[in-house]
């Protein structure tokens, strides 16, 4: 395997709706190849499926039947994405209901990538699917909901699942307040670090990778 993204899957992430820069797309398919030899991965906020093709494939790579992404979001888009917010977007707005429905978009991206037997979506809120999971995870990756509560809930629910070894990546890590939102930086990086458990290994743009050095899967941090 080379260091790269495939040509073709690459063309579908770049194609993808979303907001995953190319860099820190490609650093989330190198972590997630080396990871998904050890177990599965799993993302928190998957939108349009755009970071789901850089973890795809990483899964289609590698191969196997532990090489599986898992994909959690209840698809009604983030606080962010609602009506009135800058990165709402009209086209995955469900005009029968009247809200946003990410789902069918996210399943088109996955059929056009060919990567539907590589990554599983479960439907539902990050907070209740984390409730009832008992599968340690070789990577996660979290890029959910920005909002602070939305933030809290997702380190609290999932970091701990991350086996030794594993990788934590956060996604929108911004140090310095002028480049972006704070809760992913205060309420998901300083926690991670803070409790000793993790250690940051790389970063690239706003993509943050901490590996978990202490402690095992499902231990509270």
């Amino acid at each position: 395997m080379t260091d790269t993204m495939p040509p073709d899957l690459l063309e579908h992430a770049l194609a993808a709706k979303g907001f995953m820069p190319p860099d820190e797309g490609e650093l989330l398919h190198r972590v997630a190849r080396e990871r998904l030899r050890h177990g599965p991965a799993l993302e928190v906020g998957t939108y349009c499926g755009k970071s789901a093709v850089y973890l795809g494939a990483a899964a289609r790579e590698v191969g196997g039947p532990d090489s599986v992404v898992f994909t959690v979001d209840h698809h009604r888009g983030s606080e962010e994405n609602q009506a009135g917010w800058e990165h709402h977007d009209t086209s995955v707005v469900d005009p029968e209901v009247g809200l946003m429905d990410t789902l069918p978009t996210f399943r088109r991206t996955m059929a056009r990538a060919g990567l539907e037997e590589h990554v599983v979506a479960i439907v539902g809120r990050s907070k209740v699917v984390a409730a009832h999971w008992r599968t340690p995870l070789s990577l996660l990756f979290i890029d959910g909901g920005h909002g602070e509560q939305p933030a809290r809930d997702d380190f609290e629910g999932w970091a701990h699942w991350v086996d030794l070894g594993g990788y934590l990546a956060i996604h929108d890590v911004f140090p310095d307040p002028a480049d972006g939102g704070r809760p992913p930086y205060e309420l998901i990086y300083l926690p991670a670090i803070a409790s000793g458990a993790f250690e940051e290994i790389e970063a690239v743009g706003s993509m943050r990778v901490l590996r978990r050095a202490s402690g095992s899967a499902g231990q509270a941090l």
